[in-house]
């Protein structure tokens, strides 16, 4: 429903711009919406208890989520497709995604794990990123690394404070909230891409064929994060693999849509946007790969 949504959402504003462009202002504060709801879920006492005992491992894992990988796909793009070397930087560079938790429970890998690397990687992102962009592309493109910081920022810690404000006074609203977050995270991914795409809407109606390479690309690179999550954790148990891999292949690629469109485009955010649908398909592989493993003697 979701990847129907994203995709109908995003067909909607290039067939009527003049649609769109009436949720121009909303996308920043819907992504923040879709944080806060997501957030919810997500107890930092419950991080704390899974941070003890695996500290080296989770060290090693974010400074490769959030620099060794995004400077060694980016280099690898730009000698063997330069157009989308940006897109694949922002991608593996942004933070992993706040839902990753569900998607490890639904391929049985180590969920503690992943929550606490869902809240390291959100926690440094908003520095990172913008780190790794000004340094890779200095001389391309004069972009304010504090704007980018701000924006980042914003998105993401205030609803991390919303949240934390509720969980304290009133912990008896989380229950009722959560039981509409699905309907609502549809609406606010709708309006997202509604207000981000409509300015792309000539681009994409000469060149449609951008979307079926974007969708090759993205496929591409989610294939790469699950086997480097996977070789990451090679010597550790098997929801060890699981969690490697959803780490990497599950990211908050709906910030980056948010954050390449207020400085880049229209690429950036095309890509940003496909990966929705390897977002959730990983789930099919993931799962084979899990039956195989444990099959074998």
């Amino acid at each position: 429903m979701l990847v129907t949504v994203v995709i109908a959402s995003m067909a909607a504003a290039v067939l009527f711009p003049d649609f769109g462009a009436r949720f121009a202002a909303f996308p920043v504060y819907c992504l923040m919406v879709n944080f806060f709801l997501s957030y919810l879920s997500i107890d930092l006492a419950d991080v704390w208890k899974a941070l003890r005992g695996h500290v080296r491992e989770i060290l090693g894992f974010t400074v490769l989520k959030l620099a060794l990988l995004p400077v060694a796909l980016y280099g690898l793009f730009w000698v063997a497709a330069p157009r989308y070397a940006l897109a694949a930087l922002l991608l593996t560079g942004v933070s992993t995604g706040v839902v990753s938790p569900m998607i490890s429970n639904m391929v049985k890998g180590n969920s503690s794990l992943v929550l606490v690397v869902v809240v390291i990687t959100s926690a440094l992102a908003p520095f990172t990123l913008p780190i790794l962009v000004k340094l890779l592309l200095a001389r391309e493109m004069a972009i304010s690394f504090w704007a980018m910081l701000k924006l980042l920022a914003t998105v993401m810690f205030i609803p991390i404070v919303l949240v934390e404000i509720i969980r304290y006074w009133t912990p008896r609203l989380i229950a009722p909230i959560m039981k509409i977050s699905f309907p609502v995270s549809l609406l606010m991914f709708a309006v997202i891409n509604l207000g981000v795409f409509y300015r792309y809407a000539f681009f994409f109606q000469e060149k449609p064929s951008e979307i079926l390479a974007a969708t090759g690309v993205v496929f591409f690179l989610a294939a790469i994060y699950c086997a480097v999550g996977i070789f990451f954790f090679r010597r550790g148990p098997l929801h060890n693999h699981l969690a490697g891999a959803v780490m990497l292949g599950n990211i908050n690629n709906v910030l980056v849509i948010v954050f390449s469109s207020a400085f880049f485009g229209p690429l950036e955010p095309l890509v940003a946007a496909m990966y929705t649908i390897p977002f959730f398909v990983l789930i099919l592989p993931l799962r084979y790969y899990r039956r195989r493993k444990a099959s074998t003697p």
